[in-house]
């Protein structure tokens, strides 16, 4: 699938027509940058899809600050189930369960309790608006112009 069309008033895609690219914290999992790949301009938002049961689908990690992020955090378990730890609290998130992470300084991260797991991500600074990165700007792999 070619780069959406700026001038589009909508743009339809479905998560496999998305291109995957390499996820340093855990190489097994599909990480499609929909901020990038759809040029959002105005929040992050990422989805992460685990191959097998065990897989990492976030890294734990804060927003805080020294991340180089100040985001709360909405995620939505899309299929399959996840389990999630935040601030050393786990707890199972099975498919349509939402996880909203206010705080930046929490820790949180997520792994597949079931193969074929995905797990949608988005996330922003409250009062701010959102300015694209020089990484924002890379092309998504496999995306045309």
């Amino acid at each position: 699938m070619s780069a959406p069309d700026k001038a589009a008033r909508y743009v339809v895609a479905g998560i496999d027509d998305i291109p995957s690219i390499p996820y340093e914290w855990a190489p097994e999992t599909e990480w499609k940058p929909l901020r990038r790949f759809f040029s959002i301009g105005s929040f992050g938002t990422n989805l992460f899809r685990a191959p097998k049961a065990g897989d990492v689908l976030t890294e734990d990690h804060t927003e805080d600050p020294d991340s180089g992020t100040r985001h709360e955090e909405l995620y939505l378990v899309v299929t399959g189930s996840a389990r999630f730890t935040v601030d050393g609290e786990e707890f199972d998130a099975p498919a349509g369960t939402f996880v909203y992470v206010p705080d930046p300084k929490s820790t949180r991260g997520a792994v597949a309790v079931e193969a074929g797991t995905a797990l949608l991500a988005v996330g922003g600074e409250p009062g701010c608006v959102y300015t694209p990165s020089a990484w924002d700007q890379e092309p998504v792999p496999g995306q045309t112009a």
